[in-house]
């Protein structure tokens, strides 16, 4: 569920829930994303991940920075998760990515700030998020919002384990 509270127009962007005349612009951002990542990017990809934003059903959600003029400037995909120590759903910020040549102006901020509204209004305790150990420029902004955790995580390919 989207939260509908749209931020105010601050210097000439908007912060607002991703919608169906975005995907264009949604595409060339994840795909940029993606590349940030080295991650391999395909249709079979985006058109799955648009459908899981696009359907109300879906954990998936949202956000992006528009300028006036439609353009996307950034985006967020978050959902919540079910965190069995506190017996709730939390939030998890699966994806933020600002234009490289928009950084330092304050959208990834801003958008974290409406993810975490957007939580708050869905009653999650808390906002997680993970990044790459060496993204420096979105650490320093992660730091000066909240402290690291001390956890370390792990991932486990299930297509290396073969038919055990």
């Amino acid at each position: 569920m989207n939260s509908r509270a749209e931020q105010p127009v601050v210097e000439g962007t908007e912060i607002r829930d991703l919608m169906p005349e975005d995907r264009q612009e949604w595409e060339s951002l994840y795909r940029h994303y993606a590349e940030f990542y080295r991650e391999p990017m395909n249709e079979n990809i985006l058109g799955r991940t648009w459908s899981w934003l696009m359907d109300a059903q879906h954990p998936l959600q949202g956000k992006v920075v528009a300028a006036v003029n439609g353009k996307l400037l950034a985006l967020a995909h978050y959902r919540p998760f079910p965190e069995p120590l506190l017996g709730k759903d939390a939030g998890f910020l699966d994806d933020l990515f600002v234009l490289p040549e928009q950084r330092g102006g304050g959208l990834g901020r801003r958008l974290i700030d409406a993810v975490a509204q957007a939580g708050q209004e869905q009653g999650w305790p808390f906002l997680r998020w993970i990044t790459a150990q060496d993204n420096a420029q979105a650490r320093c902004l992660y730091d000066g919002l909240t402290p690291a955790t001390a956890w370390v995580t792990y991932d486990l390919s299930l297509n290396d384990l073969g038919d055990a």
